[in-house]
Order: C-alpha cells, then structure tokens, then sequence
C-alpha cells in the first residue's frame, strides 16, 4: 500500500470513530442560538468527510484499473 493510501486509511477510522459523538449527547448548549451542539457538531462533521472524500478521490482513485476496465490499458 502506498504511503498516501495507508494515511487515507487512517484518517477514514479516524473519522469513523469521530461520528460517534457521544460527548455531545447530553450537552443543552445552542450554536448560533438556535442549532443545538450536536447537529452543529454533524454539520461540522459532514464538511470534513466532504473534504476528506473528495482528496481521496483526487489522489488515490484507482486510474490504471479505470482504464483497464475502459479497454485503454493492458
């Protein structure tokens, strides 16, 4: 695995296990006045996975096997 797969990896069970915001469930606190902490907390959340998603798709997409499949490559 190459390095920036193996980092990709990483970050993925990293952000597994910070979905799992079990800190927030009992905080009555208001974002902004309205928006309680843990759905701030889901949209801050879904913004990174956003991020992340998207440099993994830039950097460690699978383009050989792509072309392969295309019929363009050996």
């Amino acid at each position: 695995m190459k390095s920036p797969n193996r980092i990709f990896v990483i970050v993925f069970f990293l952000l597994a296990i910070l979905h799992q915001d079990f800190w927030n469930w009992d905080n009555a606190n208001l974002v902004f006045g309205f928006l309680p902490v843990g759905l701030a907390y889901h949209v801050g959340y879904t913004l990174v996975a956003v991020a992340f998603w998207s440099l993994v798709m830039k950097f460690a997409w699978p383009n050989k096997l792509e072309e392969w499949a295309d019929g363009g490559g050996d």
